[in-house]
């Protein structure tokens, strides 16, 4: 009885340290930004394109899909996708500096695995099943691909061992762009959705036509300046928002415009 019971402690310590153990980089947006992603690009999509995620989805829509790919890290079958959500760029990268990164880095990633999943949703002999997961995940993926620090560098975890107070709450980097600026605005999703879905004719055409290249490097650019001005164990409250909202808000307002585009290509 004894031993039974200092084996499953031993299961749950080791289980527990495990969990602790595995990176924690690939979360993205959090719930609601991923959601304002979806809510934002089904917005956008043509007729013959809803009918066909509507075949793939049933009623599931693109907000509520868009999570998935978080959800399922609960399950081990999934943990060969915890690379997707993300790819690590050095610093002081130039624009062609990051192309040249992007070609040769191989293994599975954000900028790699968007196409390959693009390509299961346009081939005929895709099952069902292979559809649904490949639509899923690029409505998730779309989303990180506006998110900063998921092209953010490989040594803090995307920003995620760069601690900072967050309104004098223990935090860092990742967190803070993740969930708690999204969350500070204090709106649902679909509040959100509309409060900042007004992209211009211009902001339309540039945003629909930049090359999934250039949609890492752009978020290269930012996640740059955030680590020159988001300094270790900095303060952030006020301030901060005020001075990042407007970028928070086109990444999310871009992401959705982007997807859109993406599964417009594909069923449109």
């Amino acid at each position: 009885m004894i031993l039974t019971s200092i084996k499953k402690k031993l299961t749950i310590a080791l289980t527990l340290g495990f969990l602790a153990y595995l990176p924690i980089q690939a979360n993205a947006w959090g719930t609601i930004g991923h959601r304002v992603v979806g809510e934002i690009a089904d917005s956008y999509l043509k007729a013959k394109t809803r009918k066909a995620i509507q075949s793939i989805l049933g009623y599931e829509t693109l907000a509520m899909s868009a999570n998935w790919g978080d959800f399922i890290k609960s399950d081990s079958t999934y943990n060969y996708m915890y690379n997707w959500h993300f790819v690590n760029l050095p610093a002081g990268l130039d624009k062609s500096g990051v192309y040249q990164f992007l070609e040769t880095d191989k293994k599975p990633n954000l900028y790699n695995k968007i196409p390959d999943l693009i390509a299961i949703l346009k081939k005929t002999s895709s099952t069902a099943s292979e559809k649904k997961l490949a639509l899923r995940m690029l409505v998730h993926l779309a989303g990180d691909l506006c998110q900063p620090m998921h092209v953010a560098r490989k040594e803090d975890l995307g920003g995620n061992r760069v601690s900072v107070l967050w309104f004098n709450e223990k935090s860092n980097i990742h967190r803070v762009w993740d969930e708690q600026l999204i969350e500070y605005q204090q709106l649902s999703y679909t509040e959100y959705a509309k409060a900042i879905n007004h992209a211009s004719a211009v902001q339309l055409y540039n945003w629909q036509n930049t090359s999934l290249k250039d949609c890492i490097y752009e978020s290269y650019t930012i996640c740059n300046k955030i680590y020159d001005t988001t300094k270790p164990d900095a303060k952030l409250s006020y301030r901060y928002n005020f001075d990042w909202v407007d970028t928070l808000n086109n990444q999310l307002l871009k992401g959705g415009v982007r997807l859109a585009k993406m599964l417009n290509d594909i069923y449109g």
